[in-house]
């Protein structure tokens, strides 16, 4: 026992080293022995060969996931964009729809306000006419007194003023009021304007009255000539037939038009038409018409509608 027990003593220390599995064998002097097992080691060959691969791995991996990122973001920004352009196009289709309903509001009532304004227009165009141009050509030749007779109407002479002018064939003016006739209270009574000659025979006969007393409205001047034709209308009533248009306006208004001292103020227009008409039996004679727009009293009121509108004609001489 002592002897088994001093060789105990006198046996070396076993060295253990850190193994991965520990197996226990013995030896041949009877003495038991520790064999180690361990893991065998990878060379640096395979180190490097397994992280290379492992670095690989994750380098593709980040790369299909930043793939992935930019296709997601490219179709949410496509889908963005649809939303964006489908929000314009009704935005579009609600503007165009409400700019169409509004140009048919406006055409309708552009509609409604131009045939009121129409309405209007032919209203102050056109009024009740109150007398009627006498037969002027037929005075012609006459004496005084069955020239008066002749017209009726309450014909009176209002004034006759003896003519002494060398080579004027006229020698005497007398005015006739139509004194049964509407007067107008701006342009006064339609008067007849007989001018005789020396043997006291009618050589020119004419007539004054109101635009309005004939039938004609608010017309503008420029208007009453060229549209209305008043001239070519007034001297058809006293027998005389002249052709359209012969009562043409200058070009340059400052010929027809007097102006107030300020240079703007238009205070009248007047323009003498002369021309040669043919009476019935082929018979021509000369005529003048004179068509005078005074604005005075309408710049005094601030109413257009205060203008005198005269028109006075000539037969004769």
């Amino acid at each position: 026992m002592r002897s088994d027990k001093r060789q105990k003593k006198d046996a070396a220390p076993a060295v253990f080293e850190e193994p991965s599995v520990v197996e226990e064998g013995v030896s041949e002097g009877g003495i038991p022995e520790i064999v180690t097992l361990t893991e065998p080691e990878e060379d640096a060959g395979g180190k490097r060969a397994k992280g290379s691969h492992a670095r690989q791995g994750q380098a593709a991996y980040i790369q299909k996931s930043a793939r992935m990122r930019k296709i997601l973001i490219v179709v949410i920004v496509l889908l963005v964009l649809l939303i964006v352009g489908a929000g314009f196009l009704g935005w579009q289709l609600f503007q165009t729809a409400q700019s169409t309903a509004v140009q048919q509001t406006q055409v309708a009532e552009l509609a409604a306000s131009t045939d009121t304004e129409q309405v209007a227009k032919d209203a102050s165009a056109t009024t009740s006419k109150k007398t009627t141009v006498p037969n002027l050509v037929s005075l012609l030749g006459m004496a005084q007194d069955q020239a008066i007779q002749t017209l009726a109407h309450g014909a009176r002479v209002s004034s006759a003023v003896d003519v002494n002018e060398e080579d004027n064939p006229i020698k005497r003016e007398v005015r006739v009021a139509l004194t049964e006739e509407p007067a107008d209270s701006r342009g006064g009574t339609p008067t007849v304007m007989l001018s005789l000659d020396e043997a006291g025979a009618i050589i020119r006969a004419g007539y004054t009255s109101s635009t309005s007393s004939l039938g004609y409205g608010s017309l503008s001047f420029s208007d009453a000539v060229t549209n209305e034709s008043i001239v070519e209308k007034t001297l058809a009533e006293a027998g005389l037939k002249v052709d359209q248009g012969s009562a043409q306006l200058p070009e340059d208004k400052m010929q027809y038009s007097t102006y107030a001292t300020d240079g703007t103020t238009l205070t009248k227009e007047s323009f003498t038409f002369t021309g040669t008409g043919t009476a019935e039996g082929d018979m021509v004679f000369p005529w003048s018409a004179t068509l005078t727009y005074d604005y005075s009293m309408a710049n005094a009121t601030g109413n257009l509608v205060d203008t005198i509108r005269t028109i006075l004609i000539y037969v004769g001489m």
